[in-house]
């Protein structure tokens, strides 16, 4: 796969501008659904590798979640995120979901209140899924490559990313998802080991450990960019049909 070095959008907004997806009528869609919208045949890739090793039993994964939690809690790794965080920022969401959102790193919010995608982009995100995609937040998994938030919100550093890349795979083989869905260029080029673009990631699906990967832009990049909510609500839908949800 030939690199591509595009302009990676920040993760948070620099503009006071919102993008407004609200209801409409008695209709919700806060992604609204673009006109004859041609959705491509649904490819995903065979697995790279095998798939994860030995399961940990849906009653148990709460529990895995929760040791890992508590090592991360800890974690020293990075001196410089370590000693600038409140706290770490595991993740949130159903132990057992069949479906997770990955995003880069927590801003402000997120490490003041510990948990992941809680300020504007949270928001956002949780419109995309809840009515977007008609799913509960809580029956969904959402976390981050990084578990601390990086000084001014700046991307993580390659070796940041690294020293952080057990964690983010303990967490996956724990929890064991059906799909993955990448937010923004960081997550994704980190996830799937690729320099590729955002802009040529997504619409169509990748393979993590045996697992169907989409990638689409972040919510703080459609907030930027109202335009991008098109494209965003073209990935959903395509997720939503590989998942089996109404569209």
């Amino acid at each position: 796969m030939t690199p591509v070095a595009p302009a990676t959008p920040s993760r948070s907004p620099r503009r006071d501008d919102s993008v407004s997806f609200a209801p409409v009528a008695t209709a919700p869609k806060p992604l609204a659904k673009p006109s004859a919208v041609s959705i491509p045949p649904i490819v995903v890739p065979p697995p790279s590798v095998e798939p994860f090793g030995l399961s940990v039993p849906p009653q148990l994964r709460a529990q895995a979640l929760e040791i890992i939690a508590r090592e991360v809690a800890g974690c020293t790794r990075c001196p410089e995120l370590a000693s600038t965080r409140t706290q770490t920022v595991f993740g949130t969401g159903d132990p057992n979901a069949q479906l997770c959102f990955l995003g880069e790193a927590p801003g402000a919010q997120e490490d003041a209140q510990g948990e992941p995608f809680v300020g504007r982009s949270g928001q956002l995100l949780t419109d995309m899924i809840t009515k977007g995609m008609k799913v509960r937040r809580e029956d969904v998994y959402i976390l981050n490559i990084i578990k601390c938030r990086p000084p001014d919100n700046r991307n993580p550093t390659n070796q940041e990313s690294a020293n952080c890349r057990e964690y983010l795979n303990r967490q996956l083989e724990a929890i064991r998802p059906k799909y993955i869905c990448c937010l923004g260029s960081v997550a994704a080029k980190n996830l799937l080991e690729t320099e590729v673009s955002i802009g040529r990631l997504r619409g169509k699906f990748h393979d993590y450990r045996g697992i169907p990967v989409l990638c689409t832009y972040h919510p703080a990049y459609v907030l930027r960019n109202p335009i991008s909510k098109k494209d965003v609500w073209e990935d959903l839908q395509l997720l939503m049909k590989l998942m089996g949800l109404p569209t």
